[in-house]
C-alpha cells in the first residue's frame, strides 16, 4: 500500500490536477445519466376508479328476548331432583321445628303417665300453649289457599305478536317485509345510507319498527352473521342485483310495545323459526342464534 501512496505522492502538480479533472468529469457524466433519466420509471400509474357494487348492503338485527322463568324440568331431571332431595333429607340434621315437634311428643306423653307432676306448667306462667303441631295445620291452610301463576297462557300458542308468551323460552323477533312482490318474514333490516357504520344500520332498523318501543343490548360491535340473495328477475337492475346482509346480535333489555298490525311482528321460539323463514335463510341464522 506503501507504493502507490509514493508514486502519487511523486507525481509532478500538472499530473494530479489533469487527474482528478478527470475523475470529477466522469462523476459528473454519472450524474448526469442518472438525472437524464425520465422520472415516469418510479411513478405508478393512476388506477381506474371502481365501478359500484351491484350488491345494496343491509344491516340486520338477531333480537331475543331471554326466558324469563326457568324451564321446565325433564323426566331425567326431576328423577335426580328427586334423588338428590331425599339424599338430603336422610343426612341432614333436625331442625328447630323438627325438634320442638319431638318436645311435644314427649310433653303430651309425660302428661297421659299416672305419676305426671302438673307443675311443670307453672314455667309457662299460664300463657296458652302453642303446640307445633298447631302452627303446622296453620301453615297448610295458608299453603292451600295459595295460587301459583300458571307457566303457561292460553294466548301462547294464537298471540305470536306478544313478547310476553313462552316466559320459559328464548324468542326471537321476525318482522314482515316487502321482498320484490313476495311478503317474507325476515329479522328486521333496512339498508345502509353512506355515513352510517353497519351497526348504525341494524340499530335503525330496530327503532323504525311502527310503533314499537323495544330498548335492546347490542352484543359486540361485528356482525355475526352474513346472507346474500338476489332480488327477482322483474326488479333487478345492472346496478342492483341483490342484497348482502349482515347481521347483529342484540338481547331485549326493556319496553315491549306492539305495532298496530299484529300480523306484521312475531316473537316465536327457535323451533319455530322453521315455519316462518325460507330454508337458506333459517340455515345462516341458526348459525348465531343462542339457544338459552
Amino acid at each position: 500500500m506503501a507504493a502507490p501512496c509514493w508514486r502519487f505522492a511523486a507525481r509532478p502538480l500538472w499530473q494530479k490536477i489533469s487527474g482528478s479533472v478527470k475523475f470529477s468529469a466522469s462523476v459528473k457524466s454519472v450524474v448526469r445519466s442518472v438525472s437524464s433519466t425520465p422520472h415516469t420509471r418510479g411513478a405508478q400509474k393512476p388506477s381506474p376508479v371502481s365501478a359500484a357494487s351491484p350488491w345494496v348492503l343491509h344491516g340486520a338485527v338477531c333480537l331475543q328476548r331471554l326466558p324469563v322463568i326457568s324451564q321446565d324440568r325433564s323426566p331425567v331431571e326431576q328423577q335426580f331432583m328427586d334423588l338428590m332431595q331425599q339424599m338430603e333429607l336422610e343426612k341432614s340434621l333436625l331442625s328447630d321445628h323438627e325438634l320442638r315437634l319431638l318436645e311435644d311428643a314427649e310433653r303430651m306423653s309425660r302428661k297421659q303417665e299416672a305419676d305426671y307432676d302438673s307443675d311443670e306448667e307453672e314455667e309457662y306462667g299460664g300463657q296458652e300453649i302453642v303446640m307445633a303441631q298447631d302452627l303446622e295445620d296453620a301453615w297448610e291452610q295458608k299453603l292451600k289457599q295459595f295460587q301459583p301463576a300458571s307457566r303457561t297462557k292460553a294466548s301462547d300458542t294464537t298471540d305470536v305478536s306478544s313478547s310476553e308468551r313462552c316466559l320459559g323460552d328464548s324468542l326471537v323477533l321476525l318482522v314482515k317485509q316487502d321482498v320484490g312482490s313476495q311478503r317474507l318474514w325476515l329479522l328486521p333490516q333496512l339498508p345502509w345510507e353512506a355515513g352510517e357504520t353497519l351497526r348504525q344500520t341494524a340499530e335503525r332498523a330496530l327503532a323504525n319498527l311502527p310503533d314499537a318501543e323495544l330498548k335492546a343490548m347490542f352484543l359486540g360491535n361485528a356482525p355475526c352473521g352474513f346472507y346474500k340473495y338476489k332480488f327477482p328477475q322483474n326488479i333487478q337492475t345492472e346496478s342492483s342485483v341483490g342484497a348482502k346482509v349482515f347481521f347483529f346480535k342484540a338481547v331485549l333489555s326493556g319496553g315491549g310495545h306492539l305495532p298496530l298490525q299484529k300480523d306484521s311482528i312475531a316473537w316465536v321460539r327457535t323451533d319455530e323459526l322453521q315455519d316462518y323463514l325460507k330454508p337458506e335463510y333459517l340455515k345462516q341464522v341458526k348459525r348465531f342464534i343462542m339457544n338459552l
